[in-house]
């Protein structure tokens, strides 16, 4: 018998539902294609200069508890109506996370908190999330990573990131040069814009790359360019680019390359030197920005849950905390509703 040459390292190959499959099963409603639609355009008008008010995209590190996710949901959809003359907001909603080394891969990867790795069942409950938030008005923000996913969901998102692992990935570059949303690439975990910058470049051109279609078959994907993508700042290891030295730096950057010099600040990550309680100070400061007259800073991203903090997944998922993130720590509901209080209020007494 010959050594095998194929799959060495291959347990297992488990087949998946075709996209199309997931689709027809969950269907996009009427309603919930028109919160998706009129997000995308609201955010497009917003990089266009159109639209004066900043993009606030707020959320949960990543969904891991459907039940929470959509309580901070309601919440999120009810402050957005109220706020929305001067602000406009998208939620975070994010299923996929990219692991420097090891750790939980979102819920689309391992729904059960577990190990077990049921993708089949972790797309089913990520594109039913989608659309329950979608039917309550409010737009939605993810991350994709895999190349496959946005096949299975990317009709329901609003906006899209590409992240700081990601981002000088050319299938990533190529892949967002053709989804049909706008798409932020941040930059690289070194604090390093230009690598956000090219990427955005790239995005703008026609690619042609292999992917699926619809039907789960191998297929040439041809596109035409992302005219609406951006960068977001995220900061680095070298610290934080939050501030205005930094930021007209990374404007001047973007100047250089002939893309509008519009951006988003990531107020978490290495911009609060991973200190949640550290966000409302990249936060303020950004709106300060905006308000002194750098209104091509197009917003704020900001990691909130219901519950501050966050908790490790442990063996048994029965016993995590109630709205509590498992992945970075976020800031709480009642800062969340404060933080965009405040800034609608600011942004409301400069227009009077």
């Amino acid at each position: 018998m010959p050594q095998s040459i194929y799959d060495v390292n291959v347990e297992k190959i488990v087949s998946l539902m075709a996209p199309r499959g997931l689709i027809e099963r969950l269907p996009v409603t009427p309603d919930v294609a028109e919160t998706v639609l009129q997000g995308r355009e609201q955010i497009r008008r917003i990089l266009e200069g159109e639209d004066a008010r900043p993009l606030l995209i707020v959320g949960p590190c990543s969904i891991h508890d459907e039940a929470a996710g959509l309580e901070y949901a309601e919440r999120l959809a009810q402050l957005s109506e109220r706020l929305r003359e001067h602000l406009l907001v998208v939620m975070r909603v994010y299923f996929e996370k990219p692991r420097t080394i090891l750790g939980w891969k979102g819920l689309i990867y391992d729904p059960h908190l577990d190990g077990t790795f049921d993708i089949e069942s972790g797309l089913v409950q990520a594109r039913s999330f989608l659309l329950k938030v979608g039917a309550l008005g409010l737009p939605a923000a993810t991350e994709f990573l895999d190349p496959i996913v946005p096949q299975y969901l990317a009709d329901l998102v609003s906006w899209a990131a590409i992240g700081a692992r990601t981002v000088e990935s050319q299938v990533h570059r190529q892949m967002a040069s053709g989804l049909s949303m706008p798409v932020g690439f941040k930059n690289s975990t070194d604090g390093n814009a230009q690598n956000a910058v090219d990427a955005a470049v790239a995005a703008r051109s026609p690619h042609a790359f292999l992917g699926i279609d619809r039907d789960g078959n191998t297929a040439v994907v041809l596109t035409k360019g992302n005219p609406h993508d951006h960068i977001v700042l995220r900061g680095g290891t070298g610290g934080t680019n939050y501030m205005a030295a930094a930021i007209v730096k990374a404007q001047d950057q973007l100047r250089a390359a002939d893309l509008p010099p519009r951006l988003l600040v990531d107020c978490s990550h290495a911009n609060s030197s991973k200190d949640y309680t550290r966000q409302s100070i990249a936060f303020r400061d950004v709106i300060a920005q905006r308000q002194a007259g750098n209104t091509d800073i197009i917003g704020c991203m900001m990691e909130s849950h219901l519950s501050s903090g966050n908790q490790q997944l442990g063996d048994d998922p029965s016993k995590l905390k109630h709205g509590v993130s498992i992945t970075d720590a976020c800031i709480g509901w009642e800062e969340t509703e404060a933080l965009l209080t405040e800034a609608y209020t600011l942004l409301a007494a400069s227009a009077a």
